[in-house]
Formats: structure tokens, C-alpha cells, sequence
């Protein structure tokens, strides 16, 4: 008897344990991150198609556009809200066992938005799906970041993000085509489909993150003590105010007939010159930081102030403001790498909860923007007036990167 259980355990295959970081070979450090950037790729989806699925959900709802529009604002506000309390909350917790609790979460959260039935639960779906966007980002930076060879941390963060820019060219478009076909929920559910694939992809192929130390609530809450962390925050949600005040209207600016008067059948056009600006900018903002990590942001914002500028004048033509629009989208994407970068630099021992800020600081650059925006079109200035406003939200932004560099030089001279 005894002998039979013992061969019958032998029979039974053991699981095997996941490597640390520190056992993985170059090969499997990349495709770990591709399977971060998949991640990356299924939250750009969703963060972006909802903007074209607005008269779908009005319709079938039964509400005005409008107040369909709220869904963008609840997926928003989970980011602001779900960023800093899920890193503050789960300092402890290892980072694998982590990244893979928050995809579980963003799938529920989309696939309750596929099935709801009622604006009040999509409402609530939108805002679950939210919650994790901001922590999954800073955990996979952060990751990606200590998995890197020297020097090539910007480049390193700079690939999970570019998930996020591809979202735009290919995950946008084609969950936007799905829900004019099958319906809003059909959108959604392809999202959920994405979450599904990373969290498989990080369960099989994650290994234990040894170097990235445990920290508590206590420790990650000490970053808003820090007087860098709270001015790059400043310098990303005032720099980044400008493209969203351009991007949220761009329909409207390049189908006037006063500016470039494109037909609206020809504004995909006009959105994938965005997406391949971004991903193009995002894997220059990545060497960039690598290189010189402050004059980078402020190169990036001077850039960005005069892509801006320059599309107020370009936009009466087609073809030079749609380019001129992929140059916002390569010179803004530019800017997040460093910004993440800076953020894990001056945070201490609290970079987690850093570096999700830095998304919720964007995503209030996108309901500032957007409000600016639509104040300068609503005070009669034309469609591309936005662009003129941008431009000096970019120049506010400069504003706060000289004092940002120059306390932290005097500090460092110390």
C-alpha cells in the first residue's frame, strides 16, 4: 500500500516554481515585456474608443450624447482616484501577485460593461475598469525598469508604454469598427478579451520581482512630502493640457470648412497620423531619457509649444495639419518616459505610488485640457484657437521646469 502511494506521487507532476529576475536571460526579459505591453495596449484601447462609441451608448440608452459622455469621466476619475489609493494600499504585496490582481480587475470591469443594461451599472463598470489603470502602469514601469541593463531605463519604461501608443493606431480602430458592427458591448468586450490574454501571458511568463523591495502605505504616502514629486507632477499636468485640448476637438477643427474642410469619412486618417506620431515619440522619449533625462523634458516641451503653435496656422490645409497633428502626438509622447523616469527618481523609496500619479496627473490634463478647449471655442475663437491656448499651457509648463531642476541641483550640492 505504501508503495503504490509513493509511486502514485511520483506519477504527479510538481508545479514548477517561477524564476526571480535575477534568473531570467535576456530573451525572456523581453517577452516579459511584451506581455506589460500588452497590458499597456488593451488599457490604450479602452481609454481612447470610448469617444467614437458615444452615439451607440446615447442611442441605446436612450440619453443625450452628452450625458453619454460620462462614461469617459467615470473611466477617468477611476484612474485619478484608483492610481494612488491601489499603490499606497498594496506596497506589501509582491509586485507579480499584483500586476496580475489588477488585470483580473480590469477584465470584470469590462466585461460587467459588456453585459450592463442600464447607464447606471456601465456608470459603474466604467469606473471599476478604471481603477487599475494608473497602478498596472506604474507597476509594469517600474518593473520593466528594474529588469533593465544599465543606462537603459527610459528605454526600458518607454516599451510598456508603447503598448498604450499602438493602442491608438491598431486596438482603437479595430474595437471601434467591432462596436459599429455588433454594438457598443462588442467594444468592450474585445477589451476584456485583451485583459484576458495579459493576464495569461504574465501568469506563465512574469518571474518574482526580488529587487523591487516591499514597502508599506506609510512609506509610498511619503512621496507627496516631496516637493520634486509635486512640481513634475505640475510640469506633466500643465504640459500635457494642450494636446488634449487639440485632440478632444480635432474632429470638429479639420471638418470645418473655415480650416482644412476634410471630409469626415477621412478623420481615421487624421487620428492614425496621431497614433504613429505617438509610438514613434514614445520610442524616442525612451532614448531620450536615457541620454539626459532633464533638458530632455525641456526639449520635449519646447516642442510640443511649437507643434502647437503651428498647427493654429497649418490647420487650413489637409495634408499640413494632419502631419502637423502627428507632431503633437511624437513631441507629447516624448515627454512620458522622462516624466516617469523623474518621478521613480525623486520619490524615494515611495516610486510606486510616484510613478501612478504621473497617470493621474495626465488624466487630469485631459479633463483640464479639454475644458480649456472648449472654453476658447465657446468664447467665439474658432475651432484651432485650442492650439493657440495649448501652445501656452506648454509654455506654463516650462515655467515650472526651471525652479523643478534648479532646487533639485541645490539640493544635490548639499
Amino acid at each position: 500500500m505504501k508503495d503504490r502511494l509513493r509511486s502514485a506521487r511520483t506519477v504527479v507532476p510538481s508545479r514548477r516554481p517561477r524564476p526571480r529576475q535575477t534568473e531570467i536571460s535576456e530573451r525572456r526579459r523581453i517577452i516579459v515585456m511584451v506581455a506589460l505591453a500588452l497590458g499597456g495596449f488593451a488599457i490604450g484601447t479602452t481609454e481612447f474608443v470610448s469617444m467614437g462609441l458615444l452615439p451607440l451608448i446615447a442611442q441605446d440608452f436612450g440619453i443625450e450624447e452628452n450625458q453619454a459622455g460620462h462614461v469617459i469621466s467615470a473611466y477617468a476619475l477611476g484612474v485619478v482616484v484608483g492610481a494612488p489609493v491601489i499603490t499606497a494600499l498594496t506596497g506589501l504585496v509582491p509586485r507579480r501577485r499584483l500586476l496580475l490582481l489588477l488585470m483580473v480587475a480590469f477584465t470584470a470591469g469590462h466585461v460587467i460593461a459588456a453585459l450592463a443594461d442600464n447607464y447606471a451599472l456601465l456608470m459603474a463598470a466604467r469606473f471599476l475598469a478604471g481603477l487599475p489603470h494608473g497602478a498596472y502602469f506604474s507597476v509594469a514601469g517600474l518593473s520593466a525598469a528594474s529588469m533593465a541593463p544599465p543606462g537603459q531605463r527610459g528605454r526600458a519604461v518607454a516599451f510598456i508604454g508603447m503598448g498604450l501608443s499602438v493602442a491608438t493606431v491598431a486596438g482603437v480602430p479595430a474595437a471601434q469598427a467591432l462596436g459599429q458592427a455588433f454594438g457598443w458591448s462588442a467594444a468592450y468586450l474585445l477589451v476584456a478579451v485583451l485583459g484576458l490574454a495579459t493576464f495569461i501571458a504574465l501568469w506563465f511568463l512574469m518571474p518574482h520581482m526580488t529587487r523591487m523591495a516591499p514597502t508599506s502605505a506609510l512609506t509610498e504616502l511619503g512621496a507627496l512630502s516631496r516637493s520634486q514629486v509635486w512640481l513634475t507632477l505640475g510640469i506633466g499636468t500643465v504640459g500635457f493640457g494642450g494636446m488634449f485640448a487639440v485632440y478632444t476637438y480635432i474632429s470638429w477643427t479639420m471638418t470645418d470648412p473655415g480650416r482644412a474642410g476634410i471630409d469626415i469619412g477621412w478623420m481615421w486618417l487624421v487620428l492614425m497620423a496621431y497614433g504613429v506620431g505617438s509610438v514613434l515619440g514614445n520610442w524616442f522619449g525612451g532614448r531620450l531619457a536615457d541620454r539626459n533625462l532633464e533638458y530632455g523634458i525641456l526639449f520635449a516641451l519646447v516642442m510640443v509649444a511649437v507643434v502647437l503653435t503651428a498647427f493654429y496656422f497649418s490647420s487650413v490645409h489637409p495634408v499640413a495639419g494632419t502631419l502637423n497633428f502627428a507632431f503633437i502626438g511624437f513631441f507629447g509622447a516624448s515627454l512620458v518616459p522622462s516624466l516617469q523616469i523623474r518621478l521613480m527618481d525623486v520619490a524615494g523609496d515611495a516610486q510606486t505610488l510616484a510613478a501612478a500619479l504621473n497617470h493621474s496627473a495626465l488624466n487630469l490634463a485631459n479633463a483640464g485640457g479639454a475644458a480649456l478647449g472648449g472654453a476658447v471655442i465657446a468664447a467665439g475663437l474658432g475651432y484651432s484657437a485650442p492650439a493657440l491656448a495649448g501652445a501656452g499651457l506648454a509654455v506654463a509648463a516650462i515655467a515650472i521646469w526651471f525652479p523643478a531642476v534648479w532646487l533639485r541641483r541645490r539640493a544635490r550640492i548639499r
